[in-house]
């Protein structure tokens, strides 16, 4: 199971809108968690929508973060601050059962847990990973 997590609070539905056909034209979209309205988190900018995806790929881990980085900057990301509003944000949360950590890349996501705006939308698609994590 490889999931995605995308979140924006600039421009957000047409955004979003537009990182899912780009992921989808490459990368066949298995399930869409439905649309999460939540409030920023050590961030600037009004609220996000943050949804989390279920896709299949062949890209390897680094080969998918540089595909989702260059569909962050082609709509117009620019800076990866903690407090910047952003265009468009996408996090690998797990890439099947895989566990990386290398430099740029940290896989399950270092922070999921810890993020409502995450565990909702993951928990509509995968409620097994989200048990699982108040078991550990």
């Amino acid at each position: 199971m490889i999931l995605l997590s995308l979140g924006s609070n600039i421009d957000k539905e047409k955004n979003i809108a537009v990182a899912l056909k780009r992921i989808g034209e490459r990368c066949p979209i298995l399930k869409k968690s439905s649309e999460h309205i939540t409030e920023p988190v050590d961030c600037d900018g009004g609220l996000f929508l943050n949804m989390v995806i279920e896709i299949k790929t062949s890209l390897t881990p680094r080969e998918l973060l540089l595909f989702t980085q260059d569909i962050e900057k082609r709509l117009g990301r620019t800076d990866k601050g903690k407090s910047k509003a952003r265009t468009i944000d996408i996090d690998i949360l797990f890439y099947h059962d895989q566990k990386i950590d290398e430099p740029g890349l940290t896989i399950p996501h270092p922070r999921l847990y810890q993020r409502r705006f995450v565990l909702e939308p993951l928990a509509e698609i995968a409620p097994g990973l989200v048990k699982d994590a108040w078991r550990s």
